[in-house]
Order: structure tokens, then sequence, then C-alpha cells
């Protein structure tokens, strides 16, 4: 009986990945990007400073999650963004032990379906070079929180990961 739990962990882990979406596919979902109209309100409720405060999907005890081919879910949790919404531009950085360090330039945007669409530009390349991304669905925005939710698939199953944001106070006078 360990044994087969065993065998199931580690077939389990070989299947959970994070797939690339392309900016311009459909989301894993499978229902098409059909709004390219932009959500200006929503937009700029999310300028400013963001810090995600958790990162949660079902069996996250047990399945390790590489979220946008960067780093293990869990290493998000305590990373900053900051989006600017009069052009979509933005950044992020992981910043917690044990974790590789990684920050950089974002462009982002999200549409009149509540389909966020974010592109990790590499230090030195324009974004309009890049084609790839991915695309997340906004989901209960407010002004101080908000959740980006990702579809990942776990042995042929599609599960939702989701990325808490909570907006950073700025302290200064």
């Amino acid at each position: 009986m360990k044994k087969t739990i065993a065998l199931m962990m580690v077939v389990v882990l070989f299947f959970a990945c994070k797939s690339a979406s392309n900016t311009t596919s459909t989301p894993v979902t499978s229902e098409p990007v059909a709004n390219t109209k932009l959500d200006k309100t929503s937009q700029v409720a999310i300028k400013g400073d963001w810090k995600i405060t958790s990162v949660t999907y079902p069996g996250s005890d047990y399945i390790k999650v590489n979220s946008f081919q960067i780093a293990d879910s869990k290493c998000f949790v305590g990373s900053t963004w900051n989006f600017i919404s009069n052009n979509n531009k933005g950044s992020m950085s992981l910043t917690k032990s044990d974790c590789p360090a990684f920050s950089s330039p974002i462009v982002w945007s999200i549409n009149k379906d509540g389909v966020f669409v974010l592109k990790i530009i590499e230090a030195g390349v324009k974004s309009k070079t890049v084609t790839e991304g991915y695309l997340l669905k906004v989901a209960n925005q407010t002004e101080a929180s908000f959740q980006l939710i990702d579809v990942i698939d776990v042995a042929g199953q599609k599960k939702d990961i989701t990325y808490q944001f909570e907006k950073i106070i700025s302290t200064k006078n």
C-alpha cells in the first residue's frame, strides 16, 4: 500500500507542471480571448505596489508548481509587484530566502472579460517582440486586494492556482 501511494505521488509530481500560454492564444479553459478591449477601470484599480500574500491550489502540500517558469509557486509569497496603469508596464521581484532571486519588468493588461494578460520581459528585450505570456483570471478585486487565478494541469486534470495580492500602503508623507 505504501509503495502504491509513493508511486502515485511520483506520478502526480511528474505531471504537475505550469504551461505557458501564448498571449494571443486561448486560455487553458479553451474559451477564446474574444474581447481585446481593455477594462480601464480594473486596470486603474490595481495601479501601484502590491505583494502576493498567498498562493493556493488543491494538493499544494504534495505538489510543487513552477509558476511562470520562474520558481516554485511558494517562492512567490512575499514577492512585490508594481503596476503602472497608464502604459501597462510594471515590474515584479522575488526575494524570499531559499528561493532564486528574480526581478523583471512586465507588461500587462486586463480585458473586458476579466482576463489578465502578463508578459515577463527579459532585460534588453522590447516588449513588442515578446510573443509569449500568461493568461490569468482577475477575481475578487477591491481597493486593497485582488486575486489572479491560473489554471494548471495536474495529471490531466485542470486545477486553479490562486495568487492573492494585497496593496502595499505607502508610509511616505
